[in-house]
């Protein structure tokens, strides 16, 4: 079985999320645009409709008919999620291969986040694909891992050391890859505890290897993987003259993925940059996603905040420098028998 360019979910994520997981008040989408589509967030440059993403390659298609929705890139037949490389055996010979093979156009995969893994006590697994580079360049690309063992003793859990697990780290660029695993004695001696090797790329936070895989893996086909994605193919220098490249309150950055540019807001400030006063100032002294610097007062400004202290105290009241300190009184007294006379009375800063 070969998998190649199949139609799956997207779940929009990596360079996404700031803008997907902004506070409702922050705008994602365009005006009288879709935001969501079932459980996953739909922030512009990508839109369900006409007129609601920066081009096609950013289409999304929301299926209705799922409970909830999914949502499709209808271009890029891309899935956060991709197929397992398996090849299995058991006394009589082969019984399963899948060798999965990825096309992109304008997402990488993520070398920050993601690994190549194989398993099995006899495998040898290659990634060969392209790396894109600047302009359309294009170079080959291939990394390979191995796994062996002969008995269950030795293959730890919890840890992917080479002993029935194997992990490698990927360059960066890759948007068009193929994988491929196969055995050397077609697990003949090992077919009770390790009758398949698997190949796969996981996001490595996802990730954790115990014994178990070697067997449970049979019944899974896909794992999840996460994309960068980036706009066009000029960097900022090029488009900084370009007024719809990155909108107010915002500032344009160069992806370490890939070609293009991408956009963020500036401090102080959350939203949408893609979007015109997509980014909006954030009342630090209230939100209670930010943790403000102030010791007593805060007083909120455009982008910005100022600490203060109150009455009776001097200081800048910021929490990593003076703070506020309470004035000290003095006191000149003057006694004359049994009575006390105060004769001055002044505050010291």
């Amino acid at each position: 079985m070969r998998v190649r360019g199949m139609a799956l979910q997207l779940t929009i994520i990596g360079m996404l999320v700031a803008a997907a997981t902004a506070a409702p008040e922050f705008p994602i989408a365009k005006p009288g645009c879709r935001d969501r589509c079932g459980n996953v967030s739909i922030p512009y440059p990508f839109g369900t409709d006409s007129g609601c993403y920066y081009d096609a390659g950013f289409l999304i298609t929301c299926n209705d008919s799922f409970n909830p929705p999914k949502a499709f890139l209808t271009t890029r037949k891309l899935h956060i999620e991709q197929y397992i490389a398996k090849d299995c055996y058991n006394a009589f010979g082969r019984t399963r291969r899948i060798t999965p093979r990825l096309k992109l156009a304008k997402f990488i995969i993520s070398d920050a986040d993601n690994i190549f893994v194989s398993i099995g006590c006899d495998t040898v697994a290659s990634l060969s694909g392209y790396l894109k580079e600047a302009g359309s360049n294009e170079t080959q690309y291939k990394v390979g891992c191995m796994s062996s063992c002969n008995t269950l003793k030795y293959v730890p859990n919890d840890t992917c050391s080479g002993i029935g697990c194997c992990q490698t780290s990927l360059a960066k660029g890759v948007d068009d890859f193929s994988i491929t695993v196969t055995s050397q004695t077609d697990h003949s001696g090992i077919l009770d505890f390790s009758p398949c090797s698997y190949a796969f790329i996981i996001e490595e936070k996802k990730f954790n290897f115990s014994q178990s895989s070697l067997l449970d893996l049979q019944k899974v086909t896909k794992l999840p993987m996460v994309v960068d994605w980036s706009i066009g193919n000029n960097s900022c220098a090029e488009v900084k003259t370009n007024t719809s490249a990155c909108q107010g309150n915002s500032t344009c950055y160069d992806p370490d993925n890939g070609n293009g540019y991408l956009c963020r807001c500036l401090d102080g400030y959350r939203g949408n940059p893609y979007l015109p006063n997509g980014c909006l100032d954030i009342d630090e002294c209230t939100d209670a996603t930010v943790n403000h610097n102030c010791t007593h007062i805060c007083t909120n400004s455009p982008g910005d905040y100022t600490c203060s202290c109150p009455k009776g105290y001097h200081g800048d009241g910021r929490k990593n420098s003076e703070g506020c300190n309470r004035r000290q009184s003095l006191v000149i007294q003057i006694v004359v028998g049994k009575f006390v006379y105060h004769l001055l009375h002044f505050q010291s800063w």
